[in-house]
C-alpha cells in the first residue's frame, strides 16, 4: 500500500459543480463536499492541523508564520519516517517546509511560481511527483497545487479566473491519476476555502472543504460523514500500518 495526498490550496467545494473529473471521481471514491478545516482558516495553520491532527491552539501556529510547538508532538512525516517509511513532497509555497522537522523527507521538489505560469508550475510538480513515484515508489507523497488560492486573492473566490484555475487543477489531477501505479490510495482535498478576496474566518465559505478518498479501503460512491482535515493523518497511518500517536485528535476514515 502506498499513499498520495493531493492538496489544492483554497479550493471551495461549490467550485467543483459541473467539473467532469469530479463527477466521475464521485462514482469511484468515497467523498464529501462538506468536510471541515480548522480556525483560523489560513494556509499554514490548516496544513499544520492536517499533518499534526490537532487544532491550531494545540500546535501553536495561528498565522502563516510558523510558531515552534511549546509541547511538541510528532506529525505525519515524523511518524512515517521514524517507522522507516519513505516520504516525498512536491510544493510551491516555501512556508510548507515548516510542516515537518528536518531530515524526515527522502525527497522534495520546490518550484518557485513567481518565475512560471500557474499551469507550468503545477505541471512541473505533477510530472516531478509521477517520475519520482515511478522510480522510487515512496510510501507517502504530498503534492501541493497552489494556484486557486492565488487567483482567489487576486480576482476573488468564485470569480471567472478562479473557476478557470480550479478546472485546470483538475486537469492536472486527472493526468496524475491516469499515470499513477495501481497500488496507490489517493486523497484529494483543500486546506481552506475563501470568500471575496480573503479567507481565515469561521465563515462556511472559508471552513468547508472537499475530500475524496480513492482506494481499496473506501467504498465507491460512499459519502464521508463528519470528516475533518484532521482525519487525514490518522487515516494515512492506518493505511500504512503505522501506530497513530495518542495525541492526535482526528479519526480514521475507514
Amino acid at each position: 500500500m502506498k499513499v498520495l495526498l493531493i492538496l489544492v490550496d483554497g479550493m471551495r467545494p461549490d467550485a467543483l459543480v459541473n467539473i467532469r473529473q469530479v463527477e466521475e471521481l464521485k462514482k469511484k471514491a468515497a467523498w464529501t463536499l462538506d468536510a471541515q478545516t480548522v480556525f483560523p482558516s489560513a494556509t499554514l495553520p490548516c496544513h499544520m492541523s492536517l499533518f499534526y491532527s490537532v487544532e491550531p491552539n494545540r500546535h501553536g501556529t495561528t498565522t502563516n508564520t510558523f510558531a515552534p510547538q511549546v509541547r511538541p508532538i510528532d506529525g505525519l512525516f515524523d511518524v512515517l519516517h521514524d517507522n522507516k517509511k519513505m516520504n516525498a513532497m512536491f510544493y510551491s509555497w516555501g512556508q510548507l517546509r515548516d510542516v515537518l522537522r528536518p531530515g524526515k523527507l527522502f525527497y522534495s521538489q520546490f518550484c518557485r511560481p513567481a518565475r512560471l505560469s500557474h499551469w507550468q508550475t503545477n505541471k512541473l510538480l505533477c510530472d516531478g511527483a509521477l517520475n519520482f513515484i515511478a522510480e522510487a515508489q515512496p510510501d507517502f507523497t504530498f503534492l501541493y497545487l497552489f494556484s486557486p488560492d492565488s487567483l482567489g486573492h487576486r480576482e476573488g473566490w468564485m470569480s471567472e479566473g478562479y473557476m478557470k484555475d480550479v478546472q485546470e487543477c483538475w486537469d492536472h489531477i486527472e493526468y496524475v491519476l491516469q499515470n499513477l501505479p495501481e497500488d496507490y490510495t489517493v486523497f484529494i482535498t483543500a486546506d481552506h476555502g475563501g470568500h471575496e478576496r480573503n479567507h481565515g474566518t469561521d465563515l462556511p465559505e472559508d471552513m468547508t472543504i472537499p475530500l475524496f478518498a480513492l482506494g481499496p479501503n473506501f467504498t465507491p460512491g460512499r459519502e464521508l460523514e463528519n470528516a475533518s482535515i484532521m482525519d487525514i493523518a490518522p487515516t494515512v497511518t492506518a493505511l500504512l500500518g503505522v501506530e497513530t500517536p495518542e495525541e492526535w485528535e482526528g479519526k480514521c476514515l475507514f
